[in-house]
């Protein structure tokens, strides 16, 4: 029996992922082999992972969200301005919203495609690890410090990290960080895409927090990716407590299609 789903293609700063629009419409169950399949850049649309709009009473709708795996994924801030501005497209919201994620609730504020601020949790604890600063902004993020991060081979570096003995159990990003003045280059190895990212909203979230924490920088903070910048700001409330942080960046439609099931 064939079946077939309308999407939508976002990206925020390269971060690119499949929104599906489960809030007007009944979909199909997706399992994680169809996750992965529509996911695959070379025999499907292609992303670093896939979205699904749906209702949630008390909020403005549900971010329901999975790594190209196709399992279920923890908070993606890039992935998060993506579905508000789909959501604006939608015409669900105007410039404000509150929405529920894999994290909990979130509030953001969309300004324009190229500006939209996400209200990312607070962080209560961040742990010293052999290798950097280990800290939960959404997802669990491993923040390592170096120079000229272009010359490392951070898919494998990257790799070796999130698959060693102290992180291979539930996994972790890895945020391969240069320090520029009152900035930072940053370059993540992402678990669930098991790659190397564009960007990656929590991992820009977690390399600011460690840079102010190590490094001296103050909020805000501009993090250089691969496929554009972001901004981070934040309150410090002590060296293990951070509140009031907000990403902001862009998040923009590329294309639509329908794609079928046989």
């Amino acid at each position: 029996m064939t079946q077939q789903i309308e999407f939508f293609k976002y990206q925020g700063t390269g971060n690119d992922f499949i929104l599906i629009d489960g809030y007007n419409n009944t979909i199909p169950d997706l399992s994680n082999k169809v996750i992965q399949e529509m996911c695959h850049r070379r025999f499907g649309i292609g992303a670093d992972g896939l979205i699904v709009l749906r209702k949630r009473s008390g909020y403005d709708f549900e971010m329901d969200f999975y790594n190209s795996d196709g399992f279920p994924g923890s908070m993606c801030g890039n992935g998060g301005r993506c579905v508000v501005a789909f959501a604006n497209n939608l015409g669900l919201i105007n410039k404000e919203t509150t929405f529920w994620a894999p994290d909990g609730e979130h509030t953001a504020i969309f300004n324009s495609n190229k500006d939209i601020s996400l209200k990312m949790q607070d962080v209560y604890e961040i742990k010293e690890h052999k290798l950097g600063l280990f800290m939960n902004t959404g997802s669990p993020h491993l923040v390592v410090f170096n120079r000229n991060i272009e010359l490392l081979d951070t898919f494998t570096e990257g790799k070796s990290i999130r698959y060693n003995e102290n992180y291979k159990a539930n996994g972790v990003n890895v945020n391969f960080v240069e320090i520029k003045g009152n900035n930072i280059s940053l370059i993540t190895y992402e678990r669930g895409v098991e790659n190397i990212t564009y960007s990656c909203g929590t991992g820009a979230v977690a390399s600011a927090i460690a840079s102010c924490i190590k490094k001296g920088l103050n909020s805000p903070i501009i993090a250089y990716t691969k496929g554009g910048l972001l901004k981070v700001k934040f309150e410090s409330i002590g060296n293990n407590s951070i509140k009031n942080i907000w990403l902001e960046g862009s998040a923009v439609k590329t294309y639509s299609g329908i794609i079928k099931f046989y």
